[in-house]
């Protein structure tokens, strides 16, 4: 490997919210890497500081081009730089839009399980979370399209977020699948909110769909966000791009960032996501193909040593699936009683609501000595927790 991810860094004492952890406990539920970002990065960043200068910046074309070229290199699709909209983040360009593009009491409509930053965003702003559950079958998660165009064609719904690719679940949605799901919205007059902040960490020899690629007919009735953060471990970057196709929705998402002061960039932000869109093909190729092999060292694992579990396959995200449904279907008390046991600190599948109760979900981006060290964790601890049941 050109890069080294299997060297350890120490990030207790750092304000990692991660690793403020217990000095024995080894931290894998939050969707942050342990791994430093590219070095390509980090030049420009240096370059940034040294100046000494810290001024206010604006976006530049070389910011929506360097976007353009990446999106056409990594996903085979070229969006139009004039789709473009700037913001500080993903989740703060979700909550300004659900605040000022849509009104108290709505619906926003969700496909549980689903990321759990996503209802504190609905709520917190006094709108109401609608479940459209996935079916849950043989591992696989399905889309149950009547219960959504039922409640798609509630005249309270008024957004569909769709994950994609899923969190927690790691699934990419076919291009079908989108497809259908946006004609449906466009015949319930359902605005689409695709979160796509996951889509480079496609596993090898699989690809993500972005939504603004599909036909224009109902990417005109849709936004979708993506970000260099997740992809390079630079979420105190804080960058993000919307695509938003319609001119007058566009209009109304620029206003809606702006009031909510979430289009101006920090120092790092505009040479940060332009290294790492212009420089970063080679990192984030072998990144992929490390959280692959930490996958299959998981699934192998646990197939040998904890068969009351199951790891669902999952072809995006560097987050693990595990399916519990032998052990627990109160996946909050295991998690607890692991990290009191052992020290591995996972996310419970509860706070993702549908049928989170039966899974534990498992940041494989990790160097490979800590991700052997959580599984002998997770050994001990899923056995202890069934002894103390007998």
């Amino acid at each position: 490997m050109s890069y080294d991810f299997d060297k350890e860094y120490d990030r207790r004492n750092t304000n990692s919210e991660k690793w403020d952890v217990k000095e024995n406990e080894l931290p894998m539920w939050i969707a942050d890497m342990d791994f430093q970002t590219a070095p390509e990065i980090l030049e420009a960043m240096h370059k940034s500081i040294d100046g000494g200068i810290f001024g206010y910046q604006f976006v530049p074309d070389k910011y929506y081009e360097a976007v353009e070229n990446w999106f056409e290199k990594e996903h085979n699709f070229k969006p139009n730089k004039d789709w473009m909209v700037f913001s500080t983040g993903v989740m703060p360009s979700i909550s300004a839009v659900i605040r000022h593009l849509t009104d108290v009491g709505d619906n926003i409509l969700l496909q549980e399980p689903n990321y759990n930053s996503f209802y504190k965003a609905i709520e917190s702003n006094g709108r109401n979370v609608t479940n459209s559950e996935l079916t849950y079958e043989d591992d696989t998660y399905k889309v149950n399209w009547k219960d959504l165009e039922e409640k798609l064609s509630d005249p309270q719904t008024t957004v569909m977020i769709v994950c994609n690719p899923h969190n927690p679940k790691g699934h990419i949605w076919d291009a079908e699948t989108l497809t259908k799901i946006g004609q449906l919205a466009k015949k319930h007059n359902v605005m689409i909110i695709s979160d796509e902040i996951h889509g480079d960490l496609s596993m090898p020899g699989c690809e993500y769909i972005p939504f603004a690629s599909l036909d224009a007919s109902i990417t005109d009735n849709s936004i979708s966000l993506v970000s260099p953060t997740k992809t390079f471990n630079l979420a105190m970057l804080h960058a993000s791009t919307l695509f938003v196709p319609n001119e007058n929705l566009r209009a109304r998402v620029q206003r809606a960032i702006s009031i909510d002061g979430h289009n101006e960039p920090g120092i790092l932000a505009i040479d940060g996501t332009i290294a790492a869109y212009t420089k970063g093909h080679a990192w984030l190729k072998e990144l992929k193909q490390y959280i692959c092999d930490n996958r299959k060292l998981l699934s192998d694992y646990v197939d040998k040593n904890i068969p009351e579990l199951s790891v669902l396959k999952s072809n995006a995200t560097y987050l693990a699936w595990i399916d519990c449904t032998n052990v627990t279907d109160d996946s909050a008390e295991l998690s607890s009683f692991i990290r009191k046991e052992t020290g591995l600190y996972l996310a419970e599948g509860t706070k993702y609501r549908g049928n989170g109760g039966e899974f534990l979900r498992m940041n494989l981006a990790t160097n490979k000595s800590r991700v052997e060290d959580g599984l002998s964790r997770l050994e001990r601890g899923v056995h202890a927790y069934m002894d103390s049941k007998k």
